[in-house]
């Protein structure tokens, strides 16, 4: 019985090479004995047991669906997927529409399997810092149900490109130094340490969006099981969140949100980074600015404003129409619609510094009106110049991002809101939160949708102003 021996565990193209000879070489799915090499080698691979000549193709949802089942744990998939491969080699090219066929079937869960856990891994990890050799390093342990980590760490090298990061799990770890990726053999949970300020972040974080009003249980835990609990710095808060809620949503009920006193944040400890002059002066400089040809139809350079020892900056995109006008950030409509949601979230516009990726006002003429045009990568990487001189100076603990332009211009990368909005993003100084622009709430076409989504800007704020608190005192035992 012909035998194939796959160089670890997602052996993909030794899978494929051997499939393709098997096929050709007339060989049964029943006469194959499948299995992975003991050797702990990412690179090597059996050549596979016999050889055909010629080629075929294959549909190519079966490819995909073949991609995503060989990271599943089940030891049969090999041959699971060698069957099917079989069936479309002799003539069955329509078999995934047998959605009641029993490898089809089998092989759909699989691959559902693995999707759920593709989406807890990117949900659950949590990197804790390190002292590596005088350089800070992110290291995280996750415990996946799959041999998924090869398919996901280019998912976390464009999340996390701007710092150096390992990801351990028991089967595979994956390492980014910030210019190449590489895999080494699994780890143990005593690689990580323990604690670090970074897991009180995530605690103060997930503290500071539950929201008591809304617990349900069943559904919480469906979302985050408990097996990731082990692993989840923020998880020791759950029971005492859980405890104490309906007690806090009674507190809720009975005290509005602009009833209750706010702190004015301001930055108590080192003091900024340069002088007072040298921001007034750059203020005074990009009055003149050249950098892009933004400044030709603008009425004006609208820089940031704020005190010098906010402890949080808020970033937006542009000037718009009001504010070219008023040489002022957020006057307009989306200005008014932030400062509510400022308030309610508990801060105080006065004590944080306010301030555009880009400092003129792009737009397109339409008649009497100038409509709102989106800056260009080059148009941004222009005014970071700019908003570098601001943040050397302000050095906030907490940068919060409004839209995806203000997330390229801080992180240096293009980002998706949707996706890494809320969660604390480290930056080479302090932390960044990343959420939507208040003009995108101000587009969105009916009321249900703009008070959902203004819930969740809210809900970011939020979180924004607990790290910041957190930053700015001594960080107290969980």
């Amino acid at each position: 019985m012909p035998g194939v021996v796959l160089a670890h565990e997602v052996d993909w193209e030794g899978f494929r090479a051997a499939a393709r000879a098997l096929a050709l070489g007339g060989i049964p799915p029943d006469s194959v004995v499948w299995s992975v090499r003991a050797i702990d080698d990412l690179f090597g691979s059996e050549a596979p047991p016999v050889s055909g000549e010629g080629a075929f193709r294959l549909p190519r949802a079966l490819v995909s669906l073949a991609e995503t089942v060989i990271q599943a744990s089940d030891p049969q998939r090999f041959a699971l997927l060698y069957g099917l491969v079989w069936r479309a080699f002799q003539g069955d090219r329509h078999l995934l529409e047998q959605i009641t066929d029993p490898l089809v079937d089998r092989a759909n869960r699989l691959a559902q399997a693995v999707r759920r856990d593709t989406h807890k891994m990117r949900a659950f990890v949590r990197f804790r810092v390190v002292n590596d050799g005088g350089e800070a390093r992110h290291i995280a342990w996750f415990e996946p149900s799959h041999f998924i980590v090869e398919a996901n760490a280019s998912f976390f090298v464009r999340r996390f490109a701007g710092m150096t990061w390992s990801i351990l799990t028991p089967y595979r770890s994956a390492h980014w130094d910030g210019a190449e990726l590489a895999f080494t053999p699994g780890a143990s949970r005593g690689d990580v340490p323990d604690d670090d300020r970074l897991a009180e972040y995530w605690r103060v974080y997930f503290s500071a969006i539950f929201n008591p009003a809304r617990l349900k249980i069943g559904a919480m835990t469906s979302e985050m099981p408990r097996k990731y609990w082990k692993n989840l710095p923020e998880a020791a808060a759950i029971p005492e969140l859980i405890a104490k809620a309906a007690s806090r949503t009674e507190a809720m009920e009975q005290q509005t949100a602009l009833s209750a006193p706010r702190p004015v944040l301001r930055r108590a400890r080192a003091p900024a980074a340069l002088p007072n002059s040298d921001l007034a002066r750059a203020r005074a400089e990009a009055v003149q600015c050249r950098r892009c040809p933004l400044w030709g139809p603008a009425t004006q350079t609208v820089f940031g404003e704020g005190p010098a020892d906010a402890a949080i900056m808020l970033v937006g995109e542009q000037p718009g129409d009001h504010e070219d006008l008023a040489g002022r950030a957020f006057v307009g409509p989306a200005g008014q619609l932030l400062d509510r949601a400022l308030k309610e979230a508990g801060l105080d516009r006065a004590a944080l510094y306010v301030t555009n990726a880009v400092k003129h006002f792009k737009f397109a003429p339409r008649g009497k009106r100038r409509i709102h045009v989106r800056p260009e990568t080059g148009e941004i990487e222009a005014c970071r110049f700019w908003l570098e001189i601001e943040r050397a100076h302000v050095a906030p603990a907490v940068t919060i991002m409004l839209g995806a332009t203000a997330g390229q211009a801080v992180l240096g990368r293009t980002v998706a809101v949707q996706k890494d909005r809320g969660v604390p993003l480290p930056l080479a100084s302090g932390w960044g939160v990343l959420t939507v622009h208040p003009a995108f709430l101000l587009r969105l076409p009916d009321q249900e949708a703009r008070a959902r989504e203004y819930e969740l800007f809210l809900r970011d704020l939020t979180a924004a102003r607990t790290l910041a608190e957190a930053a700015t005192r001594p960080i107290s035992p969980s």
